[in-house]
């Protein structure tokens, strides 16, 4: 399909770009009553997402406003509390090899690192992964006016989702898109925004995603005017570990059917003082596996216990008509993260 006319203009500073105009991708992909096509303005980091929705006929914009001219956007440091800052235009394969994230998280150098192909990783930028659009393929598809694109109905409740939601998905079965996003839920990462006027936010990523009972019609809480700069990991905890496991089809350059992120914090005696497991690929949004969290705490983590943990992490899940075969393929993962974040796998 081709694609329309759209002019280009750089942005040299945040604000700049926060003040171009511009509106997010969820809202220029909304029909607009009465109006002209292809009217909006979209700003663009790498662009692997937004070319593909550009090249299906889903996204028109008249005007693109490239980030990459931003300086020290793309850069990743320690601050001065421990945490780490992970500038918005750094690429996968810079989270994926930069020495600190191996260090302190390594769950996400695990999840950025097996994320899309080596070509991909070099251009996709840790703020727009996090800010794609969903993958399920009647949302991807022009022909179907699904309720994410401001339709009436989710085809694929009672359509073709063996790739589908397994939790929270009576709604929308999408599944969020970002591998890297389990890691950085799991770690309690912050998202930090910035708007034209130079005002800043810093969500935790685990509230600025969006349920589709909530919204269903975007996968985040970024508003109109705002730009993403950073990431933001808090300092570990002592004893801190974590790990990060995915499955797919292919493993190579494929989304995941299921992946899972394990954050452990371990007392003197190696008890688990303290965990977080979120699944990916499961539901609209990352999810906790809280039931799985409690019932780690104050124990010795081994083979049995992690097994128990895996099918734990699956209370009330809901699969739907072609998709039953995650739930044994989510208890196996939750298993072997767990066993590999305590240095066990």
């Amino acid at each position: 399909m081709a694609m329309n006319r759209f002019e280009w203009a750089s942005a040299r500073t945040a604000a700049e770009g926060a003040a171009s105009g511009a509106t997010t991708v969820a809202d220029a992909m909304l029909p607009v009553p009465g109006g002209p096509p292809g009217q909006a303005v979209v700003l663009k980091a790498g662009g692997i997402d937004l070319l593909d929705l550009m090249k299906e006929g889903l996204l028109a914009p008249r005007r693109l406003v490239d980030l990459r001219a931003i300086a020290g956007l793309d850069a990743i440091a320690q601050e001065s509390d421990g945490g780490l800052r992970i500038g918005a235009l750094a690429s996968l394969q810079q989270v994926a090899e930069h020495p600190l994230i191996a260090d302190r998280a390594r769950a996400l150098a695990e999840a950025a690192g097996g994320s899309a192909s080596p070509q991909i990783r070099h251009v996709a930028t840790i703020g727009g992964n996090l800010l794609q659009r969903p993958r399920c393929w009647y949302f991807r598809s022009i022909a179907h006016r699904c309720l994410r694109k401001g339709g009436g109905k989710c085809f694929a409740v009672h359509g073709e989702n063996q790739y589908h939601a397994i939790f929270a998905n009576e709604v929308c079965a999408v599944v969020h898109p970002s591998t890297a996003a389990t890691a950085l839920v799991a770690l309690g990462a912050r998202i930090e925004i910035v708007n034209a006027g130079g005002d800043v936010r810093r969500p935790l990523l685990d509230e600025f995603f969006v349920a589709p009972e909530t919204d269903v019609q975007r996968e985040n809480d970024l508003k109109e005017g705002e730009v993403v700069t950073a990431v933001l990991l808090p300092a570990p905890a002592a004893a801190t570990t974590s790990a990060h496991m995915r499955q797919s089809d292919k493993q190579a350059f494929d989304w995941p059917i299921a992946d899972v992120a394990v954050v452990l914090e371990r007392d003197a005696d190696g008890r688990c003082s303290k965990a977080s497991v979120v699944l990916g690929a499961a539901a609209p949004v990352p999810r906790r596996a809280r039931a799985t969290e409690e019932m780690l705490v104050g124990e010795m983590i081994d083979e049995k216990l992690a097994r128990e943990a895996g099918h734990a992490a699956l209370e009330a899940s809901t699969p739907l008509a072609r998709n039953h075969y995650k739930q044994p393929i989510f208890a196996a993962l939750v298993a072997r993260v767990l066993l590999r974040a305590a240095g066990q796998g």
